[in-house]
């Protein structure tokens, strides 16, 4: 039997974020990658593809570059997007919903060429094709160049199955992984959120202690495809015993709903057992028992939650605790305003590169052990 034929898989990421998806992508024997705008790239065949969306935690999506070819103008489109093999990807019992961009090239009315590719998909495979549907098959025309790519996570990967309950303005959980990542944690010590809301940060950090892959508790796009093994799957994804860590992970916040809510996700991802969710304010923050680790904080910016010039006392607040509290621990402050970072008077590193989050750009802010 022959091997299959490598393509290209793209793993998308915010724009910012692609060195640190590019060295999670390494650690976990992907490659080797190019970084891209928005993402990060490699070639590899259909296993890596569901490895990829099971394990990664910084990843938003992962495509798969199924195909291309050049096409000049409408007509010459319609025919090679009828000869394309769709059969060797696509089930007609599965419907799909077709998304086109035009850059850049001779076809430049993403409408009419959607039009084609949906003819050229109903008519040569029998597929429905939906404005609803959860498989999606992206056609970019760029430099009269047509590229097709499944998007092979369905949800985005952020959604990791167990975060029913959120508060205002959530960190996504794939944010989440890379900014601890960009702070240095690897699972080997506590992380702290003393404003920590649905708990994302502690959540996260426990899980990557105890060894949990993020994609375990969800299904994906790709299992509507063909080539899909169930079998290989259920080895790849089976259930996996929590690491045994000796480590903790606290979450505090002052409303005791966003606590309840933390409490209850991390019942949800498994991790209820090393993770603890208190109702306090920051002004009662005390150091834990045991070794020094890394503070993380996603703090109100202002933007959308909380006045801009209530927050300057907030943050100065923040970091008289911090300094005080926390000696010998890194801190970690997610925000959008580098006014109210300064605020803080922690001994800040160079900030990290802006990353879009909700309609903003938020920035990393980090510091060695204080």
């Amino acid at each position: 039997m022959s091997q299959p034929q490598p393509f290209e898989i793209f793993l998308a990421a915010l724009p910012g974020h692609e060195d640190a998806l590019a060295e999670e992508a390494r650690e976990h024997g992907f490659g080797p990658v190019t970084v891209l705008p928005g993402g990060v790239s490699f070639m590899g065949t259909w296993p890596d593809v569901w490895r990829a969306n099971l394990v990664l935690r910084g990843a938003g999506r992962v495509l798969a570059r199924i195909g291309s070819f050049r096409a000049f103008h409408l007509a010459q489109l319609d025919k090679r997007a009828r000869k394309f093999d769709w059969a060797a990807y696509l089930r007609p019992d599965v419907p799909l919903r077709v998304e086109v961009t035009c850059r850049k090239s001779k076809i430049y009315h993403a409408g009419a060429a959607t039009e084609r590719i949906v003819k050229a998909l109903t008519e040569t495979l029998g597929v429905q094709v939906q404005d609803e549907a959860a498989l999606r098959l992206m056609a970019r025309i760029e430099d009269d160049l047509v590229t097709f790519s499944l998007d092979t996570s369905g949800e985005p990967l952020h959604r990791r199955g167990y975060k029913e309950a959120v508060g205002k303005a959530p960190m996504r959980e794939t944010l989440a992984a890379l900014f601890l990542r960009q702070c240095g944690y690897d699972g080997r010590e506590p992380v702290l959120d003393p404003m920590c809301g649905s708990g994302t940060f502690p959540i996260e950090a426990a899980e990557i202690a105890a060894g949990l892959k993020p994609g375990r508790a969800r299904s994906f796009a790709f299992q509507d495809l063909v080539g899909f093994d169930p079998a290989v799957w259920a080895a790849m994804s089976g259930p996996v015993s929590p690491r045994e860590t000796p480590l903790r992970f606290l979450g505090f916040d002052r409303d005791a709903g966003a606590v309840r809510m933390a409490t209850e996700n991390a019942m949800r991802a498994g991790v209820e057992s090393i993770t603890q969710f208190t109702c306090q304010p920051l002004s009662a923050l005390t150091r834990p028992e045991g070794p020094p680790g890394l503070v993380m904080i996603n703090p109100p910016y202002g933007a959308r939650i909380g006045n801009r010039k209530l927050l300057f006392g907030l943050y100065a607040s923040l970091g008289e605790v911090l300094m005080r509290e926390m000696r010998g621990w890194r801190v970690g402050i997610v925000t959008s305003d580098a006014g109210l970072a300064k605020t803080t008077g922690l001994p800040f590193l160079p900030p990290g590169p802006p990353v879009a989050h909700g309609g903003l750009k938020v920035t990393l802010w980090r510091t060695d052990p204080l």
